[in-house]
């Protein structure tokens, strides 16, 4: 069955794009949010997407995100990653990476999927990342937190602006907090100085010097 696209948030266009359309009109990394949408209609993307990277669907109770991140978003995203890597690295903490690991709950009607993520310790089989990083670039799309609440994540780190906000579940909702409880003794404003330099060996050299 198609999927209806009864109401929008954001078009390029100002005209509501075919489901075809939709997913090609995100290359500008520009969020498109369609409302009406069932949960067959998020499995049908996913299935169209394949195993491609993008675009990255985000779904909260009937409303369907499509996005495609742009070179910037994509590199603000690795930079961040890989230094928080280091960091583990430097600390003696473990951490295993799973990237945009599409996160669903269907009874929830919850599913996104991270910028990146990370499970702490040594999980062989994890059912849901512990700290998930977005990077928002884009506007009008979802409210993400609201998703990542009923994904259950313990810690989401939102960066915006050139600053990173620490978001912990703590009950059925988020509280922003001065400093990871996941990551404890992680500067973030320390990290976030070496995001820009390039290229990505040198700033990982550069932090875990500053680290030691």
């Amino acid at each position: 069955m198609a999927l209806r696209v009864p109401d929008h948030d954001v078009y390029p266009s100002g005209e509501p794009p075919a489901i075809g359309d939709a997913v090609l009109a995100c290359a500008s990394s520009v969020a498109i949010v369609l409302r009406g949408a069932t949960w067959a209609d998020l499995q049908r993307m996913l299935e169209m997407r394949g195993d491609k990277g993008s675009p990255r669907f985000a779904f909260d109770d009937g409303s369907l995100e499509i996005m495609s991140p742009s070179r910037t978003h994509e590199h603000i995203k690795s930079m961040i990653g890989r230094l928080v890597e280091a960091f583990c690295m430097e600390r003696g903490l473990d951490i295993t990476p799973y990237g945009s690991w599409t996160l669903e709950d269907k009874a929830a009607l919850a599913a996104l999927e991270p910028d990146e993520c990370y499970v702490l310790g040594d999980v062989k089989e994890p059912a849901r990342p512990d700290l998930a990083i977005e990077v928002a670039l884009t506007s009008g799309g979802l409210e993400k937190l609201a998703v990542y609440r009923r994904l259950g994540i313990r810690e989401v780190w939102i960066w915006k602006g050139g600053a990173l906000t620490v978001h912990e579940l703590r009950g059925d909702r988020y509280e922003v907090v001065p400093a990871s409880v996941l990551l404890p003794g992680i500067d973030l404003a320390q990290l976030l100085a070496f995001v820009d330099t390039t290229p990505m060996t040198k700033a990982v050299r550069a932090y875990r010097e500053a680290l030691r």
